[in-house]
């Protein structure tokens, strides 16, 4: 069985998603932990709510992003999950925890990578009169949300959608792609080979879209 821990930052709905297709017999995994940098993260409740253990790692003052990783880090290799899921955490990851990681590490960026790495992703597919936006899941490198891209969710931008409507797309979208995702790891569909996604055996040479 997949061993996942998660990583959260707020209110945990793509948690919330991988939770509910293993509640559902959909995803044969388990969830042995739930990390959090912040202590008031609202997707605590959903560790507690099942049982799942949780642990807060905050930041310390003056301490630089290789201190605050290296902790991080201890605890994941205590715990010596298969995947690390990274589901809204708001942190940038150092050089070093990445290739710690590599090839188990994975993120959802809501926005049809490489468009739009960062922040405020909405919005800047909206300036841009884009026609399409997304969600995409990829594999975790040093580079901002950079790394080979696994899967994409494609949502259609209307004249009518402000922010909020199209954010909502985009996250029920999401609660469908990630747990899809996981779902590959655990059927062994799904590896990180130097640069290269490799999907049934063979080159992924573009993202799967659903």
């Amino acid at each position: 069985m997949l061993k996942i821990v998660v990583l959260i930052s707020g209110f945990g709905s793509n948690l919330q998603a991988i939770l509910d297709a293993i509640n559902e017999k959909n995803l044969d995994a388990e969830v042995i932990a739930i990390i959090s940098n912040r202590s008031k993260a609202k997707g605590l409740n959903r560790a507690r709510e099942q049982n799942i253990p949780a642990y807060v790692i905050p930041s310390r003052k003056n301490q630089s992003r290789e201190d605050y990783d290296k902790r991080l880090s201890e605890v994941i290799n205590r715990l010596n999950p298969n995947l690390v899921v990274l589901a809204g955490f708001m942190r940038i990851l150092s050089e070093e925890f990445v290739n710690q990681f590599t090839g188990k590490l994975i993120n959802i960026h809501p926005s049809l990578l490489p468009k739009y790495k960062g922040l405020d992703t909405h919005q800047r597919a909206k300036d841009a009169g884009d026609r399409q936006h997304g969600c995409s899941v990829h594999f975790v490198t040093p580079e901002l949300d950079g790394g080979p891209v696994i899967a994409q969710a494609i949502v259609l931008i209307e004249k009518n959608d402000d922010i909020a409507s199209l954010s909502a797309k985009v996250q029920e979208q999401e609660h469908k792609l990630y747990p899809l995702v996981v779902e590959w790891f655990a059927n062994k569909q799904l590896e990180l080979l130097e640069d290269k996604i490799i999907f049934n055996g063979e080159l992924l040479s573009k993202p799967h879209c659903i």
